[in-house]
């Protein structure tokens, strides 16, 4: 009996992905230029948290340094190797390893929902 071989996955270049922000997503600037996420906690169950447990409408989220900078450039146009043209022309050697850095973030980003991926044409 033969075996069924299994498809061959070419893996995605992940840099060369296009991140975009979520239009759900509020956001402000404070005077030093650190970017504040403002999540508003939606659905029945955030509802009966606010209200048990007194919990927050609106969660805030601080970025850091390079996430502040970063979060701007996400308008659906840039790939994640452009943006990081763009970082490393702002902060040099102190953002290196830089796409190795980026692309954790942008990891993370996903997995909280924050950011979406466009599909290029």
């Amino acid at each position: 009996m033969s075996k069924k071989k299994k498809p061959i996955i070419i893996p995605e270049n992940y840099l060369a992905r296009i991140p975009s922000r979520p239009a759900a997503i509020q956001w402000e600037t404070a005077e030093d230029g650190t970017v504040t996420l403002l999540i508003e906690n939606t659905g029945w169950a955030n509802r009966l948290a606010q209200k048990l447990f007194d919990r927050p409408k609106v969660t805030r989220v601080d970025l850091d340094k390079t996430g502040s900078f970063v979060w701007p450039l996400l308008d659906g146009e840039k790939t994640i190797t452009e943006i990081g043209k763009l970082v490393d022309a702002e902060f040099g050697e102190a953002a290196h390893p830089l796409y190795e850095r980026l692309a954790r973030y942008f990891q993370i980003l996903d997995s909280y929902h924050f950011i979406e991926w466009v599909t290029p044409e």
